[in-house]
C-alpha cells in the first residue's frame, strides 16, 4: 500500500481507539521497552510527547519510569520548526514548562530549557502509524522524523512504538526514509537489524 493510503488507514483506526484500549496498549509496550529492549548503557533518551487528539501512545508512562527507576538518564524532547521541517532538542525534566504547539505537540518552552545536541542521544523512541517487515515507518508525512534520525550517530537506537503488528511491506519507501532497529507493539518486540 501507498504511505498516503495507509496513513488515513491507520489513523482512523487509533482514533477509534477506546481510552481503556489506548490505556491498556500504552502500558504493555511499556512493559515491553523495559523488559526487552532498554539496557542502561544509553543514557540520553529521546520522546515524543504523545498528542492527545490523535490517540497517540501514552509515553508519559515511560518518561516517568525513567525519572522514577534510571534518574541517571537525562531525556530530551523536541521543538518542532515547521518553516525550515527540523526538530530541536531540549532536556526533559520534571520541572520543565511545557506548551501545547499548534499541532497539538506538548513542547518544551526553548528559553526555560537546556539544550541537547542531536549526536548525545543514544536512543530515539520513533512515533509512527504503521511500519513494515523491513523496518519503515509512516508518520503524518512532514519528514520531521527522517531528517532528525539522518542527523543521529550510526549507533543511536531507533525504537518504533506502534499500537498495530507489522504490515508486510510499505511501497514507495524514499532514500530519505530511515528505518527503525527495533518496533515494540502491545504483544511483541520485532528487531529488524
Amino acid at each position: 500500500m501507498k504511505k498516503a493510503d495507509l496513513r488515513r488507514q491507520y489513523l482512523t483506526t487509533r482514533k477509534a481507539l477506546s481510552d481503556t484500549a489506548l490505556a491498556e496498549y500504552s502500558q504493555k509496550i511499556c512493559a515491553h521497552f523495559f523488559d526487552q529492549v532498554w539496557t542502561d548503557s544509553r543514557l540520553t533518551v529521546h520522546t515524543f510527547l504523545p498528542i492527545a487528539r490523535q490517540n497517540e501512545m501514552d509515553t508519559w508512562l515511560i518518561v516517568h519510569r525513567f525519572w522514577h527507576d534510571f534518574p541517571q538518564v537525562r531525556l530530551a524532547v523536541s521543538i518542532t520548526d515547521a518553516d525550515i521541517y527540523q526538530l530541536t532538542h531540549y532536556e526533559l525534566t520534571p520541572d520543565t514548562l511545557l506548551a501545547t504547539n499548534q499541532w497539538g505537540i506538548p513542547e518544551p518552552i526553548a528559553e526555560d530549557s537546556l539544550a541537547v545536541k542531536t549526536s548525545a542521544i543514544d536512543l530515539v523512541l520513533v512515533p509512527l502509524l504503521a511500519f513494515d517487515r523491513q523496518g519503515h515507518r509512516v508518520g503524518y508525512g512532514g519528514g520531521f522524523y527522517d531528517r532528525f534520525l539522518a542527523d543521529c550517530r550510526p549507533d543511536c537506537l531507533k525504537v518504533g512504538l506502534s499500537f498495530v503488528d507489522s504490515i508486510e511491506q510499505i511501497d514507495a519507501i524514499e532514500p530519505t526514509d530511515i528505518p527503525l532497529d527495533v518496533c515494540v507493539t502491545p504483544d511483541s518486540v520485532v528487531y529488524f537489524k
